[in-house]
C-alpha cells in the first residue's frame, strides 16, 4: 500500500471545470437565443400587431354624441328642440378640497345640499380627470353670479351642452313625452356602441316610441392620451391640436306629426282644473289632431335633472298628473255607444226607425221586480229611435238591448274598436274591455261566476257594467261614426324629414275594414239623430251646440263611479267629488263632410252634455276656425 498517494487530482478537476464552463457557454447561448428569437418575433414577425397595440395606448376613441331630431306639429311649429345650455362641472383631481367646494356651491344656491352625497360618490368612483355635471341648464342670473365667484373654486367651470326644450311643455306633455337620463335597463335594451357618448333617451310618449329616429347616429374621434390617459397635443409644436382623427355623428331624424298645436293649447285649458282628456281625429285617414290629458306635467325639467323629492310628488300625487288618460285611462263609455248600438239594432232587426217605446223612467225584465232607472226619473214618454238618441232614452235601449243579445252587441261594437288597442303609433295603450258570454266564462274561475245574467245586457246597453273604453278609443270609434263605417288606424307621425337634405317622406293613412252596416240610410238617421242631440229642439246638448256656424253631431255620456241602491235618491252636491259621475261626450264636425271627430272624458264632471259638451264645441270651434263662447 502506497501511503504517499496525492491529496489533489490536478487533472480531474481541470476536466471538471472545463466541462462547467462548456455546459455554462451552452446554457447561456441556448438562453441568448430564445431571447434574440423572441425579439425578432415581436419586433419583425410581429411588428403590426404590436404597433397597433400600442398606438391604442396612446389613442383614445371618444364617442360624440349626434343632435337629436326635431319634433314638429302640422303646421311646422317645433313641438321639441334642442337648445344650448350651460352646465357647472367640476374636475375631480383640480379640487384642492371636494367637501368644502362642494358646500360653498350649495351655499351659493348653485347644487342642491341633497345633492352634495351623490356629487361626492360620482367625483371618487370615476376617473379623477373626468368631469362631473353638478347641475344642468343654468339660468343667466346663476351664471352671472358664478362667473364672479369663478375664482374661489378651482377645477369647477361652467360648459356649453345642448338639451332638450319643450317649449309648450305643458300643453304636449303626455303625447310628446320626455326623455330622461339613460338607465340600467335603459341600456339594456339600446345598443351601448350607438349611445356611448349619449346621456339621455326617450322616455314616454312619442320620443320613446319612435327613439330609434329621434336619437341618430354616433361619431368618433381619435384623441391622443398619455399613460394615464389623459388628452395631450398629438404634434408637440400644436398644442391645441390633440385630434388625429374625426368622424361626425348622424343627427336623428325630424318627426312632422298631425298635432294642431292650437288644439292641443284649447283642449288644455278648456280642461284646466279638472282630470281628464280630449282627443281629436281627422275621419278622412285617422290622423290624431289633439291628444290632452290632464292634470300635466312639465317634461323638461326630466331634461334637465329633477331631484328624487321632486319626483315622488308628482309620481304619488293623488291627481296622477303624470298618468296618460288619454291612452291608459279606462271608464265606463256610459250613453256614448247608443248611436253605435241603434246601428246594431237596425241591422238585426231588434228595432225599426217608426217603432216607439213608452219610457215611465224606469224598466224591468219580465218576471222581475227589479227596477233599470232612466237617466230622467218621472220618464220620456212614447220614444221612437231618433227621439231615443236626442234625449239620451235609457229604457228604449234597455228594452231593445233583449232583441240584440250580449254577443250580437260585442260584434258590431268590436267593428268599431271597442274593447280592442287602435294600434296608434304611442306605447302603453290600454285595450278596455267589451264583454261577451266568451269573455265571462275566461274571465271568473267559479262556475257561478261565469254565467251570464239578462241584467249585464241590460246594463250594457247604457255603456255600464263591465264594459269600459278609454278616450282614445271613443275618438277612434267617433271618426268611424263620421265617416259611416270606413276605419283607420290613429297615427301621430304624419312624416319624417332628413336633417341634412331635408327630404320629408310622408307615411299613408293604414285603413281597416270597414263596419259591416249594409243599409246606408241607417247611418243617415242614425247621424240625424246625433245632430239633433246638439241642434235639435229637445237634444241633450242643445244649449252647447245652440247658434253654431256649421252643422254638428254628438252624443253625452254619464258614468257611474258607484252603485246607488234602488231605492235611494242620488244627488251630485251631496256626494264626495271623487265619486261623483264621469262626464263623457263624442262629436264630430261638420256634419255633411266631417274633418274632425272629438271625445272627451272629464273624470267626476257629473254631466256630459254641461260640462264635456262645451269643451267638444271648443275645439271643433278652433279647428273649423270659429270662434266661441261656448265655455
Amino acid at each position: 500500500m502506497d501511503l504517499l498517494s496525492p491529496i489533489k487530482d490536478h487533472h480531474s478537476e481541470k476536466r471538471l471545470f472545463i466541462s462547467r464552463v462548456i455546459l455554462s457557454v451552452v446554457v447561456g447561448m441556448v438562453l441568448l437565443g430564445t431571447v434574440v428569437a423572441r425579439l425578432v418575433q415581436l419586433q419583425v414577425v410581429e411588428h403590426e400587431v404590436f404597433a397597433e397595440k400600442s398606438a391604442g395606448n396612446r389613442v383614445r376613441i371618444e364617442a360624440l354624441a349626434p343632435n337629436r331630431g326635431l319634433i314638429f306639429d302640422r303646421r311646422g311649429r317645433v313641438l321639441a328642440q334642442n337648445l344650448p345650455a350651460y352646465q357647472l362641472e367640476l374636475i375631480p383631481e383640480q379640487v384642492p378640497d371636494l367637501t368644502d367646494t362642494l358646500r360653498r356651491l350649495a351655499g351659493l344656491g348653485l347644487i342642491d345640499k341633497e345633492d352634495i352625497p351623490r356629487i361626492t360618490d360620482l367625483s371618487n368612483e370615476g376617473l379623477r380627470f373626468k368631469p362631473v355635471t353638478l347641475r344642468f341648464n343654468l339660468s343667466e342670473d346663476e351664471i352671472a353670479n358664478f362667473a364672479i365667484q369663478r375664482p374661489r373654486f378651482p377645477g369647477v367651470d361652467l360648459q356649453p351642452r345642448l338639451v332638450r326644450h319643450y317649449p309648450n311643455g305643458l300643453d304636449v306633455a303626455h303625447v310628446i313625452g320626455y326623455v330622461g337620463a339613460l338607465s340600467s335597463s335603459d341600456m339594456e335594451r339600446l345598443d351601448r356602441t350607438e349611445y356611448a357618448g349619449t346621456s339621455h333617451t326617450g322616455k314616454t310618449g312619442v320620443e320613446y316610441q319612435n327613439e330609434s329616429l329621434l336619437h341618430g347616429g354616433a361619431g368618433y374621434q381619435q384623441v391622443v392620451t398619455n399613460a394615464r390617459g389623459r388628452q395631450v397635443p398629438a404634434d408637440p409644436s400644436d398644442l391645441a391640436q390633440s385630434t388625429l382623427q374625426r368622424v361626425a355623428p348622424r343627427p336623428g331624424t325630424n318627426l312632422h306629426l298631425s298635432l294642431d298645436l292650437d288644439l292641443q293649447i284649447v283642449a288644455t285649458q278648456s280642461l284646466a282644473g279638472r282630470r281628464g282628456s280630449v282627443v281629436a281625429i281627422d275621419p278622412n285617414n285617422g290622423e290624431v289632431l289633439a291628444l290632452v290629458s290632464t292634470p300635466s306635467f312639465d317634461p323638461n325639467v326630466f331634461a334637465l335633472g329633477m331631484t328624487r323629492s321632486d319626483f315622488n310628488e308628482l309620481q304619488y300625487n293623488l291627481d296622477r298628473p303624470l298618468f296618460n288618460r288619454a291612452v291608459r285611462g279606462t271608464y265606463p263609455p256610459g250613453s256614448t255607444i247608443k248611436p253605435m248600438l241603434s246601428l246594431a239594432a237596425l241591422e238585426v232587426g231588434a228595432t225599426n226607425l217608426t217603432r216607439k217605446t213608452y219610457c215611465p223612467g224606469y224598466y224591468s225584465l219580465p218576471g222581475s221586480t227589479h227596477r233599470y232607472r232612466d237617466w230622467k226619473p218621472q220618464g220620456h214618454g212614447e220614444m221612437d229611435l231618433h227621439d231615443a238618441i236626442e234625449q239620451s232614452c235609457d229604457v228604449y235601449f234597455y228594452e231593445i238591448s233583449r232583441q240584440i243579445g250580449i254577443d250580437r252587441m260585442h260584434f258590431y261594437l268590436d267593428q268599431f274598436g271597442l274593447g280592442q288597442l287602435t294600434g296608434i303609433d304611442m306605447v302603453g295603450e290600454k285595450a278596455g274591455l267589451l264583454p261577451s258570454r266568451a269573455w265571462k266564462r275566461g274571465a271568473f274561475r267559479e262556475p257561478a261566476d261565469q254565467t251570464w245574467f239578462p241584467g249585464e245586457t241590460v246594463i250594457a246597453s247604457i255603456g255600464q257594467g263591465y264594459m269600459t273604453a278609454t278616450p282614445l278609443q271613443l275618438a277612434n270609434a267617433t271618426a268611424t261614426l263620421a265617416a259611416r263605417g270606413a276605419r283607420f288606424v290613429p297615427r301621430l307621425v304624419a312624416a319624417t324629414e332628413d336633417p341634412i337634405s331635408g327630404e320629408r317622406t310622408i307615411r299613408s293613412p293604414r285603413r281597416l275594414s270597414d263596419v259591416q252596416i249594409d243599409n246606408e240610410f241607417y247611418w243617415d238617421s242614425i247621424i240625424a239623430a246625433m245632430n239633433g242631440v246638439m241642434q235639435g229642439e229637445a237634444g241633450t246638448a242643445r244649449a252647447v251646440g245652440r247658434g253654431a256656424p256649421y252643422s254638428m253631431a254628438g252624443k253625452s255620456g254619464t258614468a257611474q263611479v258607484f252603485t246607488v241602491a234602488q231605492d235611494e235618491t242620488y244627488d251630485e252636491e251631496e256626494v264626495e267629488e271623487r265619486l261623483r259621475d264621469h262626464a263623457l261626450f263624442i262629436a264630430f264636425a261638420p256634419l255633411e263632410e266631417p274633418q274632425i271627430a272629438v271625445a272627451v272624458v272629464v273624470e267626476n264632471g257629473s254631466s256630459g252634455s254641461r260640462v264635456a259638451a262645451p269643451i267638444a264645441r271648443a275645439v271643433m270651434d278652433r279647428y273649423l276656425g270659429h270662434a266661441t263662447d261656448a265655455l
